[in-house]
């Protein structure tokens, strides 16, 4: 990943940083990997997680 700062602007750079790694999904993954979760509690999230993906998509095809 690569972000260029334009004019010494730090503070823009920063934000568009923190805008591609939350659309990215790192800070939500960083929080589930900071505690134990069982395996089947994984899969049914991964299956609840797809399902929704599944809908969102389905519903943006259909505007």
């Amino acid at each position: 990943m690569e972000i260029k700062v334009h004019g010494n602007d730090l503070e823009k750079a920063l934000k568009l940083l923190k805008n591609k790694l939350q659309k990215e999904g790192l800070f939500k993954e960083i929080k589930q990997r900071s505690y134990f979760e069982k395996p089947s509690i994984k899969e049914k999230r991964k299956q609840r997680e797809a399902r929704k993906k599944r809908s969102k998509n389905f519903n943006q095809r259909q505007a």
